[in-house]
């Protein structure tokens, strides 16, 4: 029988700051679960997100809290989301590996989440075009 897990993730390139959370299935109801968790992780920041155009990021029956927005990136562009670098390093880690239970895939990402420092997040999704699209400097 085959067993999944999904992971909703947010990483800040600002400050380091992440959200990862696991979820049974992708989709909207877990994608406005994991808005609502995130909106009030420091409620008082605005928060960006760049999901990818899964249908599920886009149905009218999503409520957006007003601390976040969504900006979508062109099809087929996800090398432009820095979450994929982060992604990416997971997957690099996983790679044959073997797990007996979807408990060891689980616990084995909540490892690999907590080692990752806010110095790793900023530095792995810390592009060029953010920073210069707000002005700063790296």
């Amino acid at each position: 029988m085959f067993k999944s897990t999904y992971l909703y993730g947010a990483f800040s390139p600002i400050n380091g700051d992440k959200l990862v959370l696991e979820f049974p299935y992708c989709n909207s109801d877990c994608f406005q679960i994991f808005l609502n968790i995130l909106s009030k992780q420091d409620e008082n920041e605005f928060k960006i997100i760049v999901p990818h155009n899964g249908a599920f990021h886009k149905v009218k029956i999503l409520n957006i809290p007003e601390n976040i927005v969504l900006i979508f990136l062109p099809p087929y562009s996800p090398k432009l989301n820095p979450v994929e670098k982060i992604w990416h390093r997971f997957k690099r880690i996983f790679t044959n590996q073997t797990y007996k239970t979807l408990d060891e895939v689980s616990n084995f990402f909540t490892e690999v989440v907590n080692d990752l420092s806010s110095i790793d997040v900023k530095s792995i999704c810390g592009f060029k075009y953010i920073f210069k699209g707000l002005n700063w400097s790296i």
